[in-house]
């Protein structure tokens, strides 16, 4: 039998819709920037851009800056969302898992049924999920104790209009210039009340759906809610996180990065590099973090928490 071509080897692999992915995705941003820079050149959307500046004026009495716990609850948050994603894109390859956990059905937490056995990248997934949870009932309980949430919930109907012109500025390149430290520009506060009061609970609330051993518990649930829908939405909002830390990291850095990073890491607004030095350091732990997981890692780690069975290559 003939050999597959390298050309025909290339058209099976997954990266081959890349081929023609990013020139459509170029393409179509230039011809964004293009609509979008003939549009507010009209007097109609100027005389729009004028009555509706991109920024909605906050409440009375509002917080001004980001208080420490804010900026390594962006941090930890920011760490666990890189695994949960690296482990739920290897899920969804369902590639045979290197190894198996089976919780240890002993202790405080004996049940009558036989524990589940789960490949090894689910029981990461599930791991930095909790963490990632703890991390954000934390994030809401202080959000709301000091008063930092009314600068991520919209508080006024002008913010449908303001977000509409801040859109229009980014996609014109010519973008908004309001500082965070004070008040987000409209687009911002939607893009964060979807990301934290809608995308994170469904994310918790599809995941638990999904997590194997609980399908007896939640069978009731089937006819409205089955593992199905879950997966349906689940893989979404997956998707929605990833494209949000994209475009969140590269407008970070593209509209003023000494000044964005001193806000989120340093706590000052100030054109000092303390915050560029912090964020650098985080990197560099979550990139040593990236390798250093490794699959025998990972299986070492989690054979502290129950039973691990390696399976054999081939």
């Amino acid at each position: 039998m003939q050999e597959p071509t390298r050309g025909a080897r290339s058209r099976r692999s997954r990266w081959f819709p890349l081929v023609w992915v990013i020139p459509s995705v170029l393409v179509l941003l230039v011809v964004i920037v293009l609509a979008a820079r003939a549009l507010v050149a009209t007097p109609a959307l100027r005389s729009f851009l004028a009555d509706y500046p991109g920024q909605s004026a906050l409440p009375a009495g509002a917080p001004v800056g980001f208080p420490a716990w804010l900026e390594w609850q962006h941090f930890f948050n920011g760490f666990f969302l890189l695994f949960i994603l690296r482990s739920g894109w290897i899920i969804r390859g369902k590639k045979r898992p290197t190894a198996f956990w089976v919780r240890r059905n002993e202790g405080r937490f004996v049940t009558r049924t036989p524990p589940v056995r789960i490949g090894i990248q689910v029981w990461l997934h599930l791991a930095t999920d909790a963490l990632w949870v703890l991390n954000g009932i934390a994030f809401y309980v202080l959000l709301f104790a000091t008063g930092q949430w009314v600068r991520i919930v919209p508080t006024r109907w002008d913010v449908i209009p303001n977000a509409i012109s801040a859109g229009l500025q980014y996609a014109s390149l010519d973008w908004p210039t309001a500082s965070g430290w004070t008040n987000y520009n409209a687009l911002q506060v939607i893009t964060y009340f979807i990301t934290v009061f809608v995308a994170a609970p469904l994310a918790v609330i599809t995941g638990i759906r999904l997590i194997p051993g609980l399908a007896l518990r939640f069978a009731p649930l089937d006819p409205v809610f089955s593992a199905r829908v879950a997966r349906a939405i689940h893989y979404p909002v997956m998707i929605w996180f990833a494209g949000f830390i994209v475009v969140h990291v590269t407008l970070v850095l593209a509209t003023g990065a000494v000044h964005n990073l001193n806000h989120m890491y340093a706590g000052r607004d100030d054109g000092s590099l303390l915050g560029f030095a912090i964020f650098a350091a985080s990197v560099v732990v979550m990139v040593v973090a990236w390798f250093a997981l490794r699959p025998a890692v990972v299986t070492a780690i989690a054979g502290r928490t129950g039973s691990v069975r390696t399976m054999p290559r081939g």
